[in-house]
Parts: C-alpha cells; structure tokens; sequence
C-alpha cells in the first residue's frame, strides 16, 4: 500500500516499483512524475518527496544508488514480479496438461490487484503504465476464462464474461468467449445477440468487420454441426507358422459382435507387450458375475497372440462353483498341451510346477487363467520367465499376487452399452426404436450378460418390438426371470458368488440391499444389520472382494442394481417379514437421530428437537456446524430414499420428522423432485394410518414444493389442510408453518391484508411455543407485506427485529435470510449502501450453507439494486449468475430476471442480446398464462419459519 502523502511522491514510488528493484535516475523519475512541464526546482522537490517515502517505508528499502534511487524488496514482495512468475507458471502448467493448476495461478494472478491500476497516480509514466496493467489484467482473465471453458465451466462463466464486455465493449476477445459460454449453455439465442451487437458496434465505432474467429464461431452456431465420432479400428490379430514343438492354441473363439473397452483393452495390451523382456507380465481382472471378465480377456488374448508365436494356454479355473480346479490338475493339462506324454508328468505339485516352469523358460506363451478362486490358486500356475505374459480373470481383487496389474472391470459406459445391443439386435431394428434401446439397457443396468441375454430374446423373436422387452423388463420383480436365454441367466451368475458366503456374510448381503439408497455408509449399514462397526467393516470388505457390493469411495458401499434385487429376492425367501422390518427401522432411526443432531447444531435455539419422535439408536453426532451441514448434504439421497421406504404402522411419524429436520435439502434445490416424491409418500401413508401429526408435517413441505413450481392453488389446499390438522392432533410444530405459506400465497395473489393477518397469526402460533425463530422469521415476512402495502420505514423495523432475533438464537442461515428480507427493505427505501451491505453478507451466509437457491435469489436481488443505482455491468453480472444457480420460486423469477438482465444489456449497448431476454421472459410469462404485468418482485418472501 503506498504511504499518505502528496500524489506526487505516489508517482514517484510507482516509478520504482515498476521497475521492480532497478535504479531510476533522478531525470527518469522527473519526467515520470512531471513530464516535459516540469517546475525549475524538480530536482530539489524530488530529494524531499524521496526522504518522505524512505521515512515511511522503513529503513533499507529506498536507496541512493547512481545518481538516482531504487526499491529493495523481494520479487514476491511487489505484485508485478508475482504475477509475472504466476504467469509463467501457468503456461508451464498448461504445457504439462494440468489445467486445473494453470487455472489456479492465472486467477491468483489477476486477483493480485483490482479495479483500476495506480489509481489517483499522477504523472505520463503512471498513465502509461495504468494503460498497459489493465490490459495486461484483461489478458489474464481472459487466458484463465479460457482454461474455465475448456473444464467445462461454460455456465458459470457468462457472468463474469458479461461484466468483461461492458468494461471494454470494443475488446472482442471477451465477446469471442461470451459467444462460446452462452452457446455451450444452451443459450444459442444469447450468443447470436452477443455476435450481431459486436457486428453493429465494430462497424459504427471502428468500421471493421468482425475477426474470423468471432464469425467462425457464428457460423457454428448457425449450423449447430455434430460431433462426429472417431472411427475405432477393430484390433489386428494373426498367426505365425507353427513351430517344431507343440504349438497350444486354446484360447476360445473371440465374440464377433465384441462391443466398446477400448481403453482398459489398449492398457492392458500395452502393459503385457511392454513387460516382454523384463519380468513376467501378469494383468488380473477383476469384476462381478456378468460384468465380462471372460469375453473381454480373450478378445485382449486374440489381439495379443501373435506376439506369443509359441502358443496360448487356457484354462478355466471354476473359482466361484463348489468344484474349483486344482492348480495341480490344471498344470497337468498344460504339460499335456505342451508336449508331454501323460505317462512322463510326475507327481506332486511342486515337481508338476517345476517342470512346466523349464518347459516355458525359452517359450513366449500367453497363459489365460479365467475364473480364478485366489491368489493360491493362482501361483503355481504362473510361468517363471519374462517372455511369458498372464492373463487373469476373477471376482476377488489379486492385492496378494505380487507384481500383478490390477485392473477393476466395471458396468459398461451408456453409449457402449446401447451399441453393444444394437449389434445384437441389428442396426435398423434399433434405429426404429432409440429411446426403447436406451431404456432396456437401463434395465440392464449395463451390465453385458444382461444385455447380451435381452438381445439375444430379441433376436430369436422378429415378431417383438424393443418397447415389449423394455415393458418386461419394468417389472423389478420379475426382471431377473426375464433375463435369461438358454443356458444363460443373470441370476445364476449371482449364485455362484453368493453360495460361497459365510453365514454372516450373506446375511449383510440380504439386509443391507433392503435399503432404497443409492448407497449406504459404514455406520448406516451398522445399524441395519445391528453390529459395531469393526464388525461391519470386516463384513462389507468381504462381501467387496467378492464383488458383490462396491465401494467407489473409503467408508461407502453399494450393490449393481441387478445385484441388489438378486439379494432382495434372498430376503424374501431367508428372512422374515419381522426381521425385514426391524432392519429398515434400524436404518431410520440412525438417520433420524443423526439429522436431529445436525439440525440442533446448525439450527441452535430451534426447539424442534422437542417434537421428534424418540429413537433407541443414539446416530451420529457432529464436531462442528461444517461437519454437520457436510453430512447432510453427503447423506441427501440416502436419507430421503429412507423417508419415502419407511411409512408404515409407526414408523411414519419417524419419516415425516427426518423431512423436517432434512428441509434445507428441498430448499437448496439440489434434491426438490426426491423430496417431493418422499414428501407425498408419506403424506399418503400417513393419511392412510389416520395419523394427523404425520401428515401435516409432510403437506408443509409439499406446500412450500407446489409453490415453487407456481402451482398455487395446490399450495394453498396443501397449506389450509395442515391448518386444520394441527388443530386435530395438537401439534404446534407445522401451526405456524402452514399459516407462513397461506401468507405467502397471500402476497403471490397480491392479497396483502389477508397476508399481513395471516403473518400475525403466525406469529401468535410461535409465541405460545416459544419458538423465536419463528417468530423472527413471522416479523420478516410481515416486512415483506408492509413493503408491498407502501409501508416501507415498518417494513424495514420488522426486518431489523427479525434479524436481532435470528441473531441472538445464533442459527447463521436464518440470519441470512433476515438480512435479505431487509437488503429488500433498504433498497425500496434508496439507502442503497446499506441495501448492498445486508444482500452481500446475505449472499455469503447462503454460500457457506449451500442454499444454491437462495444464492441465485440474492444475486437478482442485487442485479435489481446495481440497476437503480446505475451499474449496469454490475447488475447484468449478477442476474447472470441467477439464472445459473436458479431461483426460490423457480421459472417465475426467472422471468423477472430476464427482465432485469435485458435492461441492463441494453443499457449496455447489447440490444440483440437484451431483446433474446426480454422475448424469453416473455415465453415464460405466456407458458404460465400471466398477463405481463402480473408477476411479483420475485424472488418470493421469506418463507422458514422453523
């Protein structure tokens, strides 16, 4: 920071710092300062401004030196230096192919300084060179912007990009990339605005024609061309002349309509070639029944072959039946097929093993060992010479077979999966019917036994369509007996891994695939099956090396869709219906005490704890808000999944409360349609269990769903039913609630006495529990209706009480939504600073909660105040970013931000591409049938109350 004084001894220092520890003589630094107008005592004036700095920068850091002076620093010390090694640094890192650390140290760089350079520096050197950094910071944005799109973050870039343009409106490189986020954004209309406001003003202001990447790009996007798929060549294999000796040949027949692993085949090829010569080459794959080990090691096997002359060995190892094959019969068969005569082998495994050992020593054979049990099995099979390679297959991970490559071969890729039916089934047979291809393998869970069974149906039937395979295979409970043709059958692939279970094992196996989840954590899966976790842990691992579940992640499992109704078909027929049941409410009271204990730790003074139903499991508790809000958010699919299982008997009071304590999910906008689908299951289950309680707690949530979908009337039969329930089962907890959302669609209807009398109620239902956050957030949304009515120094008391309180129960998120109520509040009132200052920290509590929603809610809002008080590069940057994050009230809002971003680019001199806008947010207004001027100042109002 340069030290107060007169502007001049801040040119002065510009001058050296600039120079980066270089001297400057005492007339360079005159006519930095002063230029050719110079005053007669320069000299003299520039010896007292240097003895003011060099008392105010400390002693040793500007020296006399030659006539004139210099800064002594460290390079890291001046911002000019750093952003130079972080610029080189970047293009070293993207030279290297690792964008994400360019992207690093190009955005460290630019944000070295902002605003504009040397600001308030006077002199021709300060102006020179204010010119010179700026453009200079224009280039690293844009350099970093670049490495954004090419990650993929073509989103969430157009703000920033469209802040860039406004600042420079004839600098195309912005343009050029504001072009190419829009599109990649699905927002073609937009980035042709961008093109043919660039066209318009090049020609008015400089009378140039727009660079040919710009117009390149233009086309492009006219044409909207395909990417056209890189042809694969099918792998070349041969023969060689058969040797003197024994020439064995045994690897089965390659599969002719072999589909996709291009890329674990090529690595798996390279790493056996690339060994010759060295060591032993030994690649083990590893993978559950049906996920195509076999076909896909001897299809790597047919490729490999004509690099091992002397012959391919095969044998299949059975490692998964009750009759495995020992190591000792199968080296038998390979001497047998090298050479030599039964009578000759001798006995014993290790005599046996020696001598095909010496057999292979001058041989380049490749051994396939399929279906291996273990890595015992396995050992005295492989060969002792490096011209040698081994090819393994099995269902257990090799960790013990040293040297090996371990390779895990999972479910095929979408796009492999559907081609490999197509191939089955023909192509024109598939052309007729996409969509019903896609859904079939979906079925299948693309697993290739299960698609190669299906396609064979298909194929063996020209009578059938795809849609009538894809109609069986709807079915989950049926699905397994579908998959099965001939000898082939998904589920007896299952059985031979399930049959060698311990007791223990296959009852984890059954109980854990009863959960809904789409995965299930160590301690949750303790619950279920009612053991400690070390327990547990042993347990899961194993049933993992025998790839019968997953765990992509330490600490996570999760079964193949196949699997898991392969185990739940073992659960009906092994365990009872009571022990079935027992498992799942274990599950739902660990997630029920768990979620409590996070809500009460980021939620503190909240008294809802005091309304749950009670849990005999203790679930987990939490160091830290962060940890907390982490687990919520980790746990989000699993716990509502749980929700929607369990309502019945009993247990639906326990899933309407995990909905409360979980409704930060809803909010977020990031699991809406899986909470709303639990939501109305439980509503259901617990009308049908004529359990009032239940029931209102889950219409609240549907209440506040159909409003953000704009589908009022429901909203409002969802929120007066739970009015009435309250009242029928005493239970204070949704009272206040349900009477905040009849408000809210009181404001929504423009009714705002009905509203303001609903909020008073409100208020009163949260008194009498002595639920202070509710009644802070009662006093915000009458903020908002006193706003609406013209009341705007009530509107802004009641949002400032609602703060205080939100603040002294210490629950940061409510805080956030205080502040926002009164941003709203002050900017009505035009005391915009402070309107600024409550929307920014609104918006920073919303981000550390992950409230994506509410984020994109407050970005409008300041978008809207940026406008009124004449930022419009600011105001279009943020209603950018709203629509990229989305908004409470969903397609509504995002109409009054088109709104509001088609003013600002047209303030801009963007007329194309505020017109785009303004014609969307008219589209959305004519799909919801709203006249024009019917929509609110959205977003909506502050609807938490608990």
């Amino acid at each position: 920071m340069l030290p107060p004084g007169q502007p001049q001894e801040h040119a002065v220092l510009c001058a050296l710092l600039l120079r980066q520890g270089k001297t400057a003589t005492r007339d360079e630094l005159v006519d930095a300062v002063w230029g050719e107008h110079s005053p007669p005592r320069a000299i003299a004036a520039l010896r007292t401004y240097a003895f003011r700095l060099r008392k105010a920068l400390g002693p040793g850091v500007l020296v006399s030196d030659a006539g004139g002076y210099a800064v002594r620093l460290p390079p890291q010390a001046i911002d000019l230096s750093e952003c130079e090694a972080l610029e080189t640094g970047a293009k070293r890192a993207r030279a290297e192919g690792d964008l994400p650390r360019a992207q690093n140290l190009l955005r460290r760089a630019a944000g070295l300084w902002s605003g504009e350079p040397l600001a308030g520096v006077p002199g021709p050197y300060a102006y020179t060179q204010r010119s010179r950094l700026a453009q200079w910071r224009l280039t690293l944005l844009e350099a970093r912007v670049e490495l954004d799109l090419e990650l993929g973050l073509h989103t969430e870039v157009v703000s920033e990009l469209t802040t860039l343009c406004a600042e420079d409106p004839l600098r195309e490189r912005p343009r050029t990339l504001l072009m190419l986020a829009l599109y990649r954004s699905g927002r073609r209309t937009e980035a042709l605005g961008v093109y043919n406001d660039t066209r318009r003003l090049l020609a008015d202001e400089l009378g140039l024609d727009p660079s040919p990447e710009l117009a390149q790009l233009h086309q492009r996007i006219l044409r909207a061309d395909p990417t056209l798929a890189a042809p694969q060549a099918d792998p070349a294999s041969g023969g060689t002349a058969r040797p003197a000796t024994p020439r064995p040949a045994q690897l089965p027949a390659a599969l002719t309509d072999f589909t996709g692993r291009t890329t674990i085949m090529e690595s798996i090829r390279e790493r056996l070639l690339r060994s010759q010569g060295t060591v032993t080459a030994i690649s083990a794959l590893r993978g559950g029944g049906g996920v195509g080990k076999t076909t896909l090691a001897i299809h790597i096997g047919h490729a490999v072959r004509e690099h091992y002359p002397d012959g391919q060995l095969y044998a299949n190892l059975l490692g998964h039946s009750s009759r495995s094959a020992g190591p000792e019969a199968v080296l038998g068969a390979f001497l047998r097929a090298l050479g030599w005569p039964p009578d000759t082998l001798p006995e014993g495994i290790h005599e046996l093993a020696a001598l095909y050992r010496s057999t292979l020593a001058d041989r380049r054979v490749l051994v396939l060992l399929d279906n291996a049990h273990n890595a015992a099995q396995i050992r005295p099979l492989l060969p002792g010479t490096a011209s040698c390679a081994v090819l393994i297959t099995s269902r257990r991970r090799m960790t013990d077979l040293d040297g090996a490559h371990l390779v895990d071969l999972d479910v095929m890729d979408p796009q492999e999966a559907v081609a490999l039916f197509t191939r089955i089934i023909g192509p024109k047979r598939a052309a007729a019917e996409p969509e019903a291809c896609h859904e079939t393998v979906v079925a299948c869970g693309f697993l290739p036994l299960a698609i190669r069974i299906t396609a064979a149906r298909l194929a063996a039937r020209p009578a059938w369509n795809v849609s009538l395979l894809t109609h069986k295979l709807a079915d989950e409970r049926r699905r397994l007996r579908e998959l099965r043709a001939g000898d082939l059958a998904v589920e007896a692939s299952f059985q031979l891994s399930y049959r060698q279970l311990e007791p223990r094992q296959s009852r984890a196996f059954r109980l854990l695939a009863l959960a809904d989840g789409p995965d299930i954590s160590l301690t949750a899966a303790a619950a279920v099956l009612a053991a400690d976790t070390d327990e547990t842990e042993y347990l899961l691992e194993s049933l993992v090396d025998t790839s019968l579940l997953e765990s992509k992640e330490p600490g996570r499992y999760q079964y193949h869709d196949l699997v898991r109704l392969y185990a739940r078909g073992c659960a009906e027929q092994e365990e009872t219906a009571e022990e079935q049941k027992a498992a799942l409410t274990r599950l739902l009271e660990f997630y029920l005490a768990s979620a409590a204990h996070a809500y009460a730790l980021r939620q503190p003074g909240d008294p809802i704890a005091d309304y749950l139903q009670p849990t005999k499991i203790p679930g987990l508790s939490f160091p830290d808000q962060a940890t907390a809000l982490a687990w919520t958010f980790r746990e989000a699919e699993c716990l509502l999944a749980c929700a929607a299982q369990a309502p019945e008997g009993d247990s639906v009071r326990s899933a309407a409360d995990l909905l409360l304590i979980t409704r930060d999910l809803c909010e977020s906008g990031v699991n809406s349609h899986q909470y709303k689908a639990a939501a109305i299951t439980v509503r259901d289950a617990a009308r049908a269990a004529r359990n009032p309680s239940a029931e209102g707690r889950a219409c609240v949530h549907l209440s506040y769903l159909y409003w953000r979908e704009n589908k009022f009337h429901e909203a409002e039969a969802e929120a007066r039913r739970v009015a009435r329930l309250t009242v029928l089962a005493d239970d204070p907890v949704p009272a206040g609630n349900a009477l905040t959302r009849v408000g809210i669609i009181d404001i929504c209807k423009k009714q705002y006495k009905e509203a303001e009398e609903s909020f008073l109620q409100a208020r009163t239902a949260f008194q009498a529990a002595n639920h202070i956050t509710g009644v802070a957030s009662a006093l915000c949304n009458l903020s908002r209706t006193h706003l609406a009515m013209g009341r705007t120094d009530s509107a802004i008391e009641l949002a400032t009480q609602g703060v205080e309180l939100h603040s002294s129960e210490g629950s940061s998120l409510r805080v956030g939504y205080g502040r926002y109520e009164l941003g709203i509040a002050l900017s009505a009132a035009e005391r915009n600073t402070e309107a600024l200052r409550e929307l920014s920290q609104a918006l920073e509590i919303f981000s550390e909660n992950r409230q994506r929603l509410w984020m994109g809610s407050t970005h409008f809002r300041l978008a809207e105040l940026q406008l009124a008080i004449g930022n419009p590069a600011e105001a279009a940057g943020n209603a950018d970013k709203a629509l990229e994050l989305g908004l409470v009230n969903g397609q509504w809002g995002s109409s009054d931000v088109l709104r509001v971003l088609g003013q600002a680019l047209d303030r801009l001199g963007q007329k194309e591409r505020a017109h785009a806008c303004w014609c969307k947010a008219r589209t959305i207004h004519e799909q919801l049938g709203l006249d024009p001027g019917e929509a609110p100042s959205a977003p909506a109002p502050h609807h938490r109350a608990s």
